[in-house]
């Protein structure tokens, strides 16, 4: 049977946003004196949602400890929000490769776990 519907993810599939939400993740650890990261880094730090990014970039001292967290993802999302089109863009030939999906009548959606 042939594909009439293909579901995407969004972040890391479709757009390469490693680079906004590692200047978003490393304008918070710099804010809070903590230790930056490359990268390359951030290729292990991504994935589950900002929740669980959050989660891993805030050193040991001060894991589970709510208020650190709630400010650092506050403080997060709001550099992130305002800066998430700085760098971001889709990967080379993902355009093309939803135009020709588009063009063969299959629909598309995308499933993804950002805020909005």
């Amino acid at each position: 049977m042939p594909y009439t519907t293909v579901i995407f993810d969004l972040d890391g599939t479709l757009l390469d946003t490693l680079d906004d939400l590692a200047a978003a993740g490393n304008h918070v650890c710099a804010a809070h004196g903590w230790p930056t990261f490359t990268r390359d880094q951030y290729r292990y730090k991504v994935g589950n949602g900002q929740p669980k990014l959050i989660e891993r970039l805030i050193p040991a001292e001060f894991a589970g400890d709510g208020r650190v967290f709630e400010e650092t993802i506050r403080a997060f999302r709001a550099y992130y929000d305002a800066h998430k089109e700085d760098r971001t863009a889709p990967y080379p030939g993902v355009p093309e490769l939803l135009d020709t999906l588009r063009g063969a009548g299959i629909r598309l959606a995308v499933l993804t776990n950002k805020d909005h």
